[in-house]
């Protein structure tokens, strides 16, 4: 159940929520939680964490270890700080600063090579859902972003299904819908690494998700849990969803 706090909140606010959150999720232990803030809040973030059952996670990472990359952020710079998973390839980082499928495999490989979890993003726009290109969308970005992995580094990632057109807009994918794209992604996974992996693999399912719809998504099941981007920012709301 992982949280992304996209760009919000200061240190301060960080620590204030995990005050809140952290007697809420004391005794949940039936999943992994992840809360990945914004870089300037990491450190406040795995300092509040401490001693709990939380990873922390960093929403982006540079690809190079260092080096003339001005506003990148590395993932030996990301795992000093004592985060454990990194997001790579979220959509809004697609639309709005050019990742490619490219870019996503090279920032996942990075993530990897500094014992960071990535929890790798895939999913289709509006028009190609209406379009009836979701399938081939899917099958693109997993084969030129995560195909390239190796099957011992393919072991180590978390995959997120987040429809483009559900993030931050209201509108969620029904569990039907969402479970397709998930069987999408799992039998792309089966073909290149082996059933094994394709059952063992965790999908995550992205786009407004909710305290009053995430029951009847993990009711699905090929979702494996959930990636929530507003509703993680207010302890009470997020805690819900963890313990659905």
């Amino acid at each position: 159940m992982a949280g992304n706090w996209k760009m919000y909140k200061t240190p301060a606010e960080t620590i204030a929520f995990f005050d809140k959150f952290r007697p809420l999720v004391a005794q949940s232990n039936h999943c992994e939680i992840v809360i990945c803030p914004p870089f300037t809040n990491l450190a406040a973030a795995v300092e509040s964490a401490r001693g709990l059952p939380i990873g922390i996670g960093a929403q982006n990472i540079g690809w190079a270890k260092e080096g003339a990359f001005t506003g990148e952020v590395s993932g030996s710079m990301i795992r000093a700080l004592g985060a454990s998973h990194a997001i790579v390839g979220h959509s809004e980082r697609r639309q709005y600063f050019a990742e490619t499928d490219g870019t996503v495999l090279k920032r996942t490989q990075a993530a990897l090579e500094f014992e960071l979890t990535p929890i790798v993003c895939v999913g289709e726009r509006l028009e190609e859902r209406e379009t009836g290109r979701t399938e081939e969308l899917l099958v693109t970005q997993f084969q030129n972003g995560i195909a390239g992995l190796s099957e011992s580094q393919f072991a180590r990632i978390v995959i997120a299904y987040e429809p483009v057109w559900a993030i931050g807009t209201g509108k969620t994918a029904t569990p039907e819908i969402a479970a397709d794209a998930h069987r999408v992604i799992r039998s792309q996974v089966r073909a290149k690494f082996g059933r094994a992996a394709g059952d063992s693999v965790r999908i995550l399912y992205g786009g407004s998700v909710k305290p009053d719809n995430v029951k009847s998504l993990m009711a699905q099941p090929e979702i494996d849990g959930v990636l929530v981007g507003g509703a993680s920012l207010d302890p009470v709301s997020f805690a819900s969803i963890v313990n659905f």
